[in-house]
């Protein structure tokens, strides 16, 4: 596919929210090893909201720009700042109802620049920013026009990122007090983040 429709991206987000869904005790059960075992809950109702605000949307930019304030001011916590800053962050690099490739690529920039204003953490420290980095960076170095492969190179790096971060230790936020003993369980957040860029690829 040459263009991404709004529809399309409204679709995507919808899979995302079904395979977040699905999975939500295993995002929660990794995150009660390092942290306080709600990542499950707070991704789901992060995804349900962002859904509920994207259906009443009708162009990337203002569309985009009211799901991360809606999301933001609904639902307080990392996952909806961080995700709020994503999407924030990709409505300053999207306009009109469709993108092509080169549009696809910019918008996703955009979310990890906007995920940079929420949170120091680096490629490596054992948090969501090891499924995103690897993904928008696959996404920019696809050289294929068609929007499927794009998003398919951001997916599959996205979930080699998550499976990576098992023998990672922690090196940020609560988990990091947990030293050695954080190695060998992947990280929660990069495991919902790869879920998300992995049902964003199968949507189309």
């Amino acid at each position: 596919m040459d263009k991404l429709t709004i529809d399309n991206f409204k679709e995507m987000l919808r899979n995302a929210l079904v395979c977040v869904t699905e999975r939500s005790d295993e995002f929660s059960k990794l995150d009660a090893v390092l942290g306080d075992g709600d990542h499950g809950t707070a991704i789901v109702q992060s995804m349900s909201a962002l859904v509920a605000t994207a259906d009443k949307g009708t162009e990337f930019k203002s569309m985009l720009n009211d799901m991360s304030f809606s999301l933001m001011l609904e639902i307080s916590g990392s996952t909806s700042t961080l995700l709020g800053g994503f999407f924030l962050g990709m409505s300053d690099h999207a306009a009109g109802t469709e993108l092509d490739a080169a549009g696809v690529k910019a918008m996703f920039a955009g979310g990890l620049a906007g995920v940079r204003k929420q949170t120091k953490a680096q490629q490596g420290d054992k948090t969501m920013m090891d499924a995103l980095i690897p993904a928008v960076g696959a996404i920019q170095a696809c050289d294929s026009a068609d929007v499927k492969a794009i998003l398919a190179a951001g997916a599959e790096a996205a979930l080699k990122g998550a499976e990576a971060t098992v023998d990672m230790k922690a090196n940020f936020g609560r988990a990091r007090n947990y030293g050695e003993r954080s190695i060998g369980y992947a990280d929660s957040g990069a495991s919902s983040w790869s879920c998300m860029f992995d049902a964003f690829a199968k949507a189309l």
